[in-house]
């Protein structure tokens, strides 16, 4: 879909605020392109060493491109995001172990740095021992949250943000509960590739270019973010995609248990079960999975459910 507006690298935020002026303001269903750094916010280069790691400026840190005041959004709407395109623009990324970051910080108090060759899509060189297909995602999408900011925008929270969640891929629908007038839309911290949990912390981060149309569902906001996919990267249940719903705050279990509600919500609504039905179908068949465990004080927690197994 040919983008109507673009949104340049430089009209970038650090941190969620309801308050920061909209870069861009559109009417729902427009289709929109955003340039988006790397995450280091150009800090990093092709020739920098593991010590360029070490003094990183974490002020600079996942620079956002946004935001963007959807007309006639209200609060308790569902922001709508279809994802259209996604372009690494540098042939570059990198991959960190960023000191007192990532799941085993403590482990691991020494910094490190891999640069990636990204040729084109096929799949990237790590060193002689492994070559991991690419598969573009941006890490960042969210809106601005009704409470007073700044915030901080490494967590996630319930109005999205930094999902690091590695289906929001291109043919994915993302369904984001509005907070605040316009909804005030970001996207960034564009990665390559990435496993779930993002265990150490950082992906293969590279500048990108997005391609997004944003709608509104009037009154349907979720309580935490839901996602609709085309094509799944597990197994042939799932090849024409997922639906999923997601828990995300600090404790894992609380997380588990928001994202199975949510599904157990979305499969009453959609197939019009009762919830003991929904619950079991639940269980036979998502799969509960830790999309992001890096990113504190919060965690995202997915509940995917293959598609093709639904007649109705």
């Amino acid at each position: 879909m040919t983008p109507q507006h673009t949104l340049h690298a430089q009209h970038a935020h650090m941190a969620w605020d309801r308050d920061i002026e909209p870069a861009l303001v559109i009417s729902p269903g427009t289709t929109v392109e955003l340039e988006v750094r790397d995450a280091s916010g150009g800090q990093l280069d092709p020739s920098s060493s593991p010590e360029a790691i070490r003094s990183l400026d974490l002020a600079r840190i996942n620079p956002t491109t946004g935001p963007i005041r959807i007309e006639g959004t209200q609060p308790g709407d569902a922001l709508v995001v279809r994802i259209e395109h996604l372009e690494p623009t540098s042939g570059w990324g990198w991959t960190g172990v960023i000191p007192g970051f990532g799941l085993l910080a403590e482990d691991f108090e020494e910094p490190a740095l891999h640069h990636w060759e990204l040729e084109g899509r096929r799949a990237a060189a790590f060193g002689d021992v492994a070559r991991v297909p690419q598969r573009p995602f941006p890490g960042t999408l969210g809106v601005a949250p009704a409470e007073p900011g700044p915030h901080s925008i490494i967590p996630p929270r319930r109005v999205g943000g930094n999902l690091d969640t590695r289906d929001l891929t291109v043919g994915t629908t993302l369904y984001l509960p509005v907070e605040v007038e316009g909804a005030l839309f970001s996207l960034g911290d564009t990665h390559a590739a990435q496993g779930d949990g993002e265990v150490c912390g950082t992906a293969i981060e590279t500048p990108m270019t997005a391609v997004v149309t944003l709608d509104v569902e009037p009154g349907a906001a979720p309580a935490y973010p839901i996602f609709d996919t085309v094509i799944a990267h597990r197994g042939a249940e799932a090849s024409d995609g997922v639906l999923a719903t997601t828990g995300i705050g600090p404790d894992l279990m609380d997380a588990a248990r928001d994202a199975t509600r949510g599904m157990v919500e979305l499969l009453q609504r959609r197939t019009g079960l009762e919830a003991p039905q929904a619950y079991m179908l639940a269980s036979v068949a998502a799969d509960l999975r830790i999309s992001e465990i890096v990113d504190a004080p919060n965690w995202v927690v997915t509940c995917a459910l293959p598609k093709a197994i639904l007649t109705a």
